[in-house]
């Protein structure tokens, strides 16, 4: 049985220190970017369009984490080369390392592989860790790095993280990167220090943004059937990407998609993904079913609007 999704809307917990995000409404938080709202001033033929901040395609990702058998495995792939997914989306997938192999060679082309995880140089005497230059030997094109069960189980911390991510960058693997505060840092409203000092780890090393992605994922909605509003999480992105304009440049700002994860699946997808600086998902347990995974992908529907 799935567990049941809940909103949480009873605390903000963004940041206390900077009033004016945390107490003013997300419409006055966004109004800056209201701005360069893209409505046409005079009667025009209608045309579809993608609600976005970010310039750069919709992109949905599904971490299979620790999770499947050869059989189950097989029987995912095949419902994913059978789905019919909505072309102006990026997937990706990210099985556990022992099933890269199995699903490189039998998944459709549509759909891109990624790891879960990535040693912080070459390859070598590091018993239990898995290389960049293996990871695209078997055809990845992708790597999770950062996510909270590496930083709060295993224990990397903001600097590791960054540095294998860009080790991953300056090999060619694309990087999905993590970020997201506890419960207690939230309620403590900690938020967007948490975010930003994170964000800061990648954006201190890494040689280009050109292939990264940012993953929002507060820590307290991970399998825990609780999700973020889409105003708590646009409100979020909204804060990363002014923080990417300030910090990095206007144009990697522009161009960096940052995607929500935290217990997303087929019921909720579509309230979140019409959110304008929500560009995406990575999808934990609703990764395992194809047709629910499937259901996510094509919320990039919810995203087109009348212009």
């Amino acid at each position: 049985m799935s567990m049941v999704s809940t909103y949480c809307p009873h605390f903000s917990g963004l940041r206390r220190s900077s009033p004016n995000l945390h107490n003013a409404p997300c419409q006055s938080f966004l109004q800056h970017f209201s701005s360069q709202a893209r409505l046409p001033s005079s009667p025009k033929p209608c045309r579809a369009v993608i609600a976005m901040s970010g310039s750069g395609k919709f992109f949905i990702g599904g971490n299979w984490k620790c999770n499947g058998t050869k059989d189950s495995t097989t029987k995912l792939v095949s419902d994913l080369n059978s789905a019919k997914l909505e072309s102006d989306v990026d997937v990706v997938v990210a099985p556990p390392f022992v099933y890269l192999d199995q699903v490189t060679s039998s998944l459709t082309d549509r759909i891109e592989v990624s790891a879960q995880n990535s040693w912080i140089g070459k390859g070598g005497a590091f018993t239990g860790e898995i290389s960049v230059e293996q990871l695209k030997d078997i055809g990845c094109k992708w790597v999770i790095l950062g996510h909270s069960e590496r930083r709060h189980v295993i224990g990397e911390d903001d600097q590791f993280i960054g540095k294998k991510a860009a080790y991953a960058l300056n090999e060619g693997l694309g990087v999905i990167a993590c970020i997201g505060e506890l419960l207690e840092e939230r309620e403590a409203g900690k938020t967007f220090d948490v975010c930003f000092q994170q964000l800061k780890a990648f954006a201190d090393v890494v040689p280009s943004w050109d292939n990264i992605v940012i993953a929002y994922e507060p820590v307290w909605a991970i399998g825990t059937g609780k999700v973020a509003t889409p105003q708590q999480a646009q409100e979020v992105h909204v804060a990363v990407r002014d923080w990417l304009k300030k910090n990095v440049s206007e144009e990697v700002a522009s161009k960096t998609r940052i995607i929500y994860g935290g217990s997303v699946n087929g019921s909720n997808c579509g309230e979140l993904a019409k959110e304008e600086d929500i560009d995406g998902f990575l999808v934990g347990g609703a990764s395992l079913k194809g047709p629910e995974f499937a259901t996510i992908v094509n919320s990039v529907t919810t995203k087109k609007v009348v212009a």
